[in-house]
């Protein structure tokens, strides 16, 4: 089967922030991908909600000490509601709407730093 997406996927918790006309919510990524994260939120954000979202992404695969903090819009495109730990979630799908590209390089750099193997003799 041939991989619809345009950039890679990977699984990851990076801090964000999603901002919408009546939420303010923090959470973090279960995956991401240059185009788009899925995260867990405790409140239902209908599809096609329009956010404004900050992702905190490290500067390198190390330290999370370090991060580059990429202010971006999206929106959603998927909202699946779920059991966690008995309690109600939601996941959500968010295609990035707006990101700057040297944001949008800097997230593909970082996802592309965890999907290689380390050089590590």
């Amino acid at each position: 089967m041939n991989e619809k997406r345009s950039y890679p996927r990977i699984e990851g918790n990076l801090a964000l922030k999603l901002c919408s006309s009546d939420c303010d919510l923090v959470t973090e990524t279960k995956n991401i991908s240059a185009s788009g994260a899925y995260c867990a939120v405790n409140k239902n954000i209908e599809p096609m909600t329009k956010l404004n979202m900050v992702l905190l992404v490290p500067l390198n695969k190390t330290s999370h000490k370090n991060v580059r903090k990429i202010n971006c819009k999206g929106v959603v495109v998927r909202s699946d509601r779920v059991q966690d730990n008995g309690k109600q979630a939601y996941c959500l799908g968010i295609y990035f709407s707006e990101i700057k590209e040297t944001d949008r390089r800097a997230l593909m750099s970082y996802i592309n730093s965890l999907s290689k193997p380390s050089n590590i003799f």
